[in-house]
């Protein structure tokens, strides 16, 4: 299933390691373009969140994570990938959070 306009090749279909390239380069910046719309939803919710307090929500951490376990394994993808890559995704978003916070509230 291709997200993008890149034209790449199946990994099925892949003969080369050009190719292989080809498509994991793709998907990067195609990663790459969602993980920056994430972003805005972040710093939304750090407009929106009026308590710095509310900016670690532990159980919507455990929420999201098992969410897209769930979604992992729709997807075919190992769960030893997608569980530690989005602890850290949001471990970063959250230290993003903060900062949007307090830089909103900085003069208030």
């Amino acid at each position: 299933m291709s997200f993008s306009t890149d034209p790449r090749p199946a990994p099925a279909d892949c003969a080369t390691m050009a190719e292989v390239r080809q498509g994991v380069d793709a998907l990067d910046r195609l990663l790459v373009t969602v993980l920056a719309e994430r972003q805005r939803y972040m710093d939304a919710a750090a407009r929106i969140k009026q308590d710095r307090e509310a900016v670690r929500d532990n159980a919507r951490v455990e929420e999201v994570v098992a969410k897209v376990k769930a979604a992992a394994r729709e997807a075919g993808l190992s769960e030893a990938i997608a569980e530690p890559v989005w602890r850290t995704l949001i471990e970063a978003c959250i230290a993003h959070e903060f900062g949007v916070w307090d830089a909103l509230r900085q003069d208030a």
